[in-house]
């Protein structure tokens, strides 16, 4: 009896796919983060709350801290204080962007590991909490709670800026937005879905997915349970925690304008859009 030729029928090991490879940290600031964005953002609402230029930053959630980062590299008189609860992120961050800025700009960094309702830092100017991360707190008390954290820890001049989202297209489950962030070999694909919407509680599910050009995939790179707040009930509790204003900053309707050159006003009244981007401010 002939014996069959060794290693004819063995499987080949299984090659590692681009999402074996891939760095989802590093994924979600390409595809989600624009750090240069909002420092712009924060200092031109501060500015036009106080008439001149914010120093001291607090970002709240900070995750990477890639906007601190640029926050401290756009003037030689900034500092910035990160705070998040997630240690493994924050040493990301140190490892991947801390790292590549000059040494007098890091020292101008302060990290810090904790729960962002501690009142522990400088009082910055600017206390940021964005990629609508405060909806984590399910509850008016959790917000309020928060808020008045919040106030405690800016400067008698200070104000907090939150990005927020809405719009009826965002209440829909079972919903994907596909996005390509680099085109190439070297790109991938974002998929921000929308998987769980409660309309009794207003609780729900988010994920973020990476899809890359050899097919595979990296699912569920980032999950998010949080309760879908609206701009009057924000506005209402920041009121309730103590600060003297708010408003409210809607993208300018132009065409002309591409992302990169958006313009952001204060409005009274916006356009019913299906899907919005917005910026609620507290000015202490």
């Amino acid at each position: 009896m002939m014996s069959k030729p060794k290693g004819k029928h063995k499987k080949q090991k299984n090659k590692a796919t681009l999402a074996d490879q891939a760095d989802k940290h590093d994924c979600y600031q390409q595809a989600v983060q624009e750090p240069e964005h909002e420092t712009d953002i924060f200092d031109q609402v501060y500015r036009e709350a106080y008439n001149r230029k914010p120093l001291k930053l607090r970002e709240d959630f900070c995750g990477t801290f890639a906007v601190c980062c640029t926050w401290v590299e756009s003037d030689a008189k900034r500092t910035a204080w990160g705070v998040d609860l997630c240690g493994s992120t924050l040493q990301w961050g140190r490892d991947n962007n801390l790292s590549k800025l000059k040494d007098k700009e890091a020292k101008r960094i302060t990290l810090l590991e904790q729960d962002v309702r501690e009142l522990n830092t400088a009082q910055a100017d600017v206390l940021a909490a964005q990629n609508f991360s405060f909806w984590i707190f399910k509850t008016r008390e959790e917000v309020l709670k928060y808020f008045k954290a919040a106030y405690a820890n800016l400067a008698s001049d200070g104000v907090i800026v939150m990005d927020m989202m809405g719009g009826r297209d965002c209440y829909d489950s079972d919903i994907v937005d596909k996005r390509t962030i680099v085109k190439g070999k070297s790109g991938f694909k974002y998929h921000w879905e929308q998987a769980y919407f409660n309309p009794v509680n207003s609780h729900c599910t988010f994920y973020i997915h990476f899809k890359f050009a050899d097919g595979s995939k990296m699912k569920k790179a980032f999950q998010y349970d949080w309760r879908f707040w609206t701009i009057p009930e924000v506005r209402e509790l920041l009121l309730e925690a103590g600060f003297k204003d708010t408003a409210v900053y809607w993208e300018e309707d132009d065409d002309d304008n591409d992302d990169e050159d958006a313009v952001w006003i204060k409005v009274d009244e916006a356009p019913n859009d299906y899907s919005w981007l917005c910026y609620v401010v507290g000015i202490k």
